[in-house]
C-alpha cells in the first residue's frame, strides 16, 4: 500500500498523489503483488479536511480493505514523506502489517505548528483544509501533529522489516531522521541513503529499485 505525503506548492492537494498509481501499477507488475494507492482525505478528490488523526485513520481504512481480501496473506506500507512516517504509527499498533518502506521520512512534525495559526493557513492556502469552520479548536488540531511520534512508534517494528530509504542530499528533511528512525527499529531496519539524491525519491530510479529488491525480499 502507497502512502503520498503532506503536498507542496499552491496547487499541493489537487495533485497530491498523482503519481502514485503509476508507481503502483510497476510495483504489480514488476514485483507480482496486489498494490493500493489512495489519497488521504484534503487531497486529490477526497472530501474532508487535514488532521493527523485524520490521516491515521484513512491508512487504517485502507489497510482494512486489503486485509480483507481473500488472496491477501499481509500488508506491508510504503511512505513517502509525512506518509512514511504514519506509516511507521499505524504499523506499531497493526500486526497485519508485516513490513513498512519509508522514503524520506520525517521523525517529527513539531516544528511544523509551533505557530498554529501560520500552519493552518499554509494548509489553506494549498487546499488541505476546505471547511471555513475546520478545525473547532486549532490547539487540539496542531496538537495532534505535534504528537506524532514515529520514532517512538518505530521502537515497536523490531521482527517486521523497515526499509528507511533517503536522500544524502534531501534538502527538506535531513539524513539524521532517516538515521533516527532507523536507529529506533534496531537490527529489523536496513537504512539506504542515495548519494546525491533529492527529497523526491520516488522520482530516483535507484530508490525504487531499492524498494522493489527489498519488496522480493519479504515473502517468508
Amino acid at each position: 500500500m502507497l502512502c503520498h505525503g503532506f503536498p507542496s506548492g499552491p496547487r499541493g492537494s489537487a495533485i497530491s498523489g498523482a503519481t502514485y498509481p503509476e508507481l503502483a501499477n510497476r510495483v504489480a507488475r514488476e514485483s507480482g503483488w496486489i498494490a493500493l494507492a489512495f489519497n488521504y482525505r484534503g487531497a486529490g478528490a477526497s472530501e474532508g479536511d487535514f488532521s493527523a488523526e485524520g490521516w491515521l485513520d484513512d491508512i487504517r481504512a485502507a489497510v482494512d480493505t486489503l486485509a480483507d481480501r481473500d488472496d491477501v496473506i499481509g500488508v506491508w506500507l510504503m511512505g513517502s514523506g509525512m506518509g512514511g512516517s504514519l506509516a511507521i504509527s499505524v504499523a506499531a499498533h497493526d500486526e497485519r502489517i508485516r513490513g513498512v518502506a519509508t522514503l524520506s521520512a520525517y521523525r517529527s512534525f513539531r516544528e511544523w505548528v509551533r505557530d498554529p495559526s501560520r500552519f493552518l493557513a499554509h494548509t489553506r492556502r494549498i487546499g488541505m483544509v476546505r471547511d471555513d469552520d475546520f478545525p473547532t479548536d486549532l490547539h487540539a488540531w496542531a496538537r495532534g501533529i505535534a504528537e506524532l511520534d514515529p520514532v517512538r512508534d518505530a521502537q515497536l517494528l523490531p521482527q517486521r522489516p523497515l526499509l528507511v530509504l533517503h536522500g544524502s542530499d534531501d534538502d527538506v528533511v535531513p539524513v539524521e531522521h532517516a538515521r533516527e528512525l532507523a536507529d529506533a527499529a534496531g537490527d529489523a531496519a536496513e537504512l539506504r541513503v542515495v548519494y546525491k539524491a533529492g527529497h523526491r525519491l520516488r522520482h530516483d530510479p535507484r530508490a525504487i529499485a531499492a524498494l522493489l529488491g527489498w519488496l522480493d525480499r519479504q515473502i517468508y
